[in-house]
């Protein structure tokens, strides 16, 4: 066994969703690098499109389409896994990584918060999950289960609410979802894990990121020290959807530079 053999992902076909910026475009960088056709939806079809031209123009062993969806209706998951459904009827990876987020302070957190986020950030990656199985069961065996990656967050980890409390509470319910689906559709041939990140650079943390100075005011933060890189996520992701993975379902990467695991201060150490 070779490192090519574990993390190639040659002859593969992927889906990512939220595929033009964040996590999502490093995500599907990866997946073209390591030579899979990686399909890229979001809601604005043009940046999907011109994300697809910036990976086919890499000279990488994938290649990469771009079109337009919205997992936030039942009517647009329907329309969206019908267009997957046009474009191949086998699929290898899912990456369920569109999310919305919704920021107030507590006293003033509206209550239309909670449907819009926990349509996308729930019921979308269920749906979509489901109305995509049929096509995911057929590519899966014993031996190379179809992999699916749905994109949570270190906040539904631990009791983080900084003012986005639906996001908060979704990408908690992301991660109980995940292993429920891996549970019942590990006999498909079918993985499901999830990723829990920290701060990565996108257009939902662009407050937090988009500058030199914030970021490394936010890494300083983390206990590791920084926000995360392309690098971590592509790592999770070859790891996940390559022949390394295919052992692993029901897991949460908690690709979030020790957040997951800060706690309380030693409470006894005035006592030593």
């Amino acid at each position: 066994m070779t490192p090519e053999t574990l993390f190639s992902l040659h002859g593969k076909t992927a889906f990512v969703t939220g595929g033009a910026t964040g996590i999502g475009r490093m995500a599907a960088e990866a997946l073209v690098r390591a030579g899979a056709r990686v399909l890229i939806a979001s809601r604005k079809a043009d940046a999907c499109e011109a994300v697809a031209a910036e990976l086919n123009a890499l000279d990488a062993p994938g290649t990469a389409e771009g079109f337009g969806g919205d997992v936030g209706t039942k009517e647009g998951i329907e329309a969206l896994a019908s267009e997957v459904q046009k474009r191949t009827d086998r699929l290898d990876i899912l990456m369920n990584n569109a999310g919305v987020s919704w920021g107030a302070p507590m006293g003033q957190f509206p209550y239309e918060a909670w449907d819009k986020v926990m349509s996308v950030n729930v019921a979308g990656i269920f749906d979509l999950t489901q109305k995509l199985l049929p096509i995911l069961m057929k590519s899966g065996t014993p031996e190379d289960p179809a992999r699916v990656v749905n994109v949570g967050s270190v906040m539904g980890e631990v009791p983080m609410g900084d003012g986005a409390y639906s996001y908060s509470a979704s990408k908690a319910a992301v991660l109980h979802l995940t292993k429920i689906m891996a549970k019942e559709l590990s006999p498909y041939h079918v993985t499901v894990n999830a990723l829990a990140p920290g701060p990565f650079v996108s257009r939902m943390t662009a407050f937090a990121t988009a500058d030199t100075d914030t970021r490394d005011r936010v890494g300083k933060t983390v206990p590791l020290g920084r926000v995360g890189s392309e690098d971590d996520i592509a790592g999770c992701m070859l790891f996940l959807c390559g022949r390394g993975g295919s052992y692993v379902t029901g897991a949460v990467i908690p690709v979030s530079g020790g957040i997951n695991v800060v706690t309380a201060g030693n409470i006894f150490a005035e006592a030593l």
